[in-house]
């Protein structure tokens, strides 16, 4: 029962009461988790080289969008196993949203898989990606890695939607506890932490023009640093306006200084993929390129940018899978549950002992398929940051970075601004929605 039967089964009687939902959500984000560690295991350089051992892994020459080479994949064997191990479980979570859709009620027949099966389902996660290992050479590595930009856009922009709604949540609940007493503390508190967000964002601003500019070129990543840069100071000048405090008397500071961090932490990680040696630092340590460093690992990911992706990843899914907003706007978008039900029939406990519930039975408290599409697109991200959202050149013998993954990156931090502008003035445009 407990490897076939519905999630509740798993936890029954080690946990306290739990939602059906929420538990599934868990055990999916779990799998999730379960490939990404496989994905760091095989991108570690001592294993990457045992890679040679898997049948028909690194053999035989093949066909690249129509030309014919030898493939040489002695170079990037951690970054092809990290692809193949991203292409598994976007077609893992790809399956389950197509199954999930339309589902209303866990008394549709498909929401047993949803909730339940879980052995099976480990077992066909398994076998999709045995399967993916055995994806010939050619086409696979140049084609997926434009999927990969695309779902790891898309996945940025979610995390941007949730850090949004993060800052606008915490503000309002320092303010509300401010209200009711220790009014002085709380001020106090708002104010410290919006002043080490705006410290370290100004500390980490003056260290990319320092490493990652020169006084004569790089102008690119001059002007990406000072157009955010301005971006944050409008962002953090227009939350303070008084018209904006009249419309939404919660905006302030806090939320601003935190969307100037992580803008300037894309911004960072943008210019950790430029690929002009001169201009980016880090370049040679993550793609050693030159003829004296030739035999060094060429897809080392454990640069800062990536940890600190890695961990934005970990933080951003489980909100994904924990999480209902406190405003019904967010909840919509997002496809999630506005309020908790309390348990039905056979409720959350029996006899004293604490079980999980079935909250679903009038209506399914998130839209499967969606859940399912937000997990596929995390996987793609973690694919391309594991990766450090590098490819193979033309003769596929050298990963290199390209500009796409660096105008990616500055697109999406420039969403982000935006989004959270719009999040600011959309009470004066449009005066007769509510935005309470």
């Amino acid at each position: 029962s407990c490897l076939c039967g519905s999630a509740p089964c798993l936890l029954c009687g080690c946990c306290p009461s739990a939602k059906n939902s929420t538990i599934s959500r868990l055990l999916f984000t779990f799998f999730l988790f379960l490939g990404t560690l496989v994905s760091i295991i095989m991108i570690i350089p001592g294993v990457e080289k045992d890679l040679y051992k898997l049948p028909g892994f690194c053999e035989g020459s093949g066909s690249v969008l129509g030309v014919q080479t030898n493939v040489d994949c002695s170079s990037f064997l951690g970054h092809k196993a990290v692809y193949r191990m991203g292409f598994a479980m976007a077609a893992f979570f790809c399956l389950f949203a197509a199954l999930m859709v339309c589902v209303r009620s866990s008394r549709d027949p498909r929401a047993a898989l949803q909730n339940g099966f879980w052995f099976f389902k480990f077992l066909v996660l398994v076998g999709i990606t045995v399967g993916a290992f055995y994806i010939p050479d050619g086409a696979f590595t140049s084609v997926w890695f434009y999927f990969g930009v695309v779902g790891s856009f898309l996945f940025i922009l979610i995390q941007l939607v949730l850090l949004i709604d993060f800052a606008h949540s915490w503000s309002q609940r320092w303010l509300h506890n401010a209200d009711e007493g220790n009014a002085k503390g709380w001020y106090a508190a708002l104010c410290t932490i919006t002043f080490i967000f705006y410290a370290a964002s100004i500390a980490a601003i003056t260290l990319l023009y320092v490493y990652y500019t020169k006084p004569e070129g790089c102008t690119e990543g001059k002007a990406f640093i000072s157009i955010n840069l301005i971006l944050c100071l409008i962002i953090s000048v227009v939350s303070i306006l008084p018209k904006i405090q009249e419309a939404q008397p919660h905006s302030g500071l806090l939320q601003a200084s935190l969307i100037t961090l992580y803008t300037i932490y894309v911004t960072w990680s943008a210019l950790a993929n430029v690929p002009t040696q001169r201009c980016n630092p880090t370049l040679l340590l993550r793609n050693s390129t030159g003829p004296a460093t030739a035999t060094e690992p060429l897809t080392t990911w454990w640069d800062a940018p990536s940890i600190v992706g890695l961990v934005i990843f970990f933080l951003c899914t489980l909100f994904i899978s924990l999480r209902s907003s406190d405003h019904p706007q967010v909840n919509k978008l997002m496809l999630t549950e506005e309020s908790g039900a309390g348990p039905g029939p056979g409720g959350a406990e029996e006899g004293g002992v604490h079980r999980a519930y079935d909250n679903e039975q009038d209506g399914v408290s998130y839209n499967y398929s969606f859940f399912h599409l937000c997990l596929l697109l995390a996987a793609l991200y973690i694919m391309m940051t594991l990766t450090n959202w590098y490819r193979p050149d033309e003769s596929l013998q050298v990963l290199r970075s390209p500009w796409t993954a660096v105008w990616v990156k500055i697109c999406s931090s420039w969403a982000g601004l935006l989004l959270y502008f719009w999040t600011l003035v959309a009470p004066l445009v449009l005066p007769n929605r509510d935005f309470s």
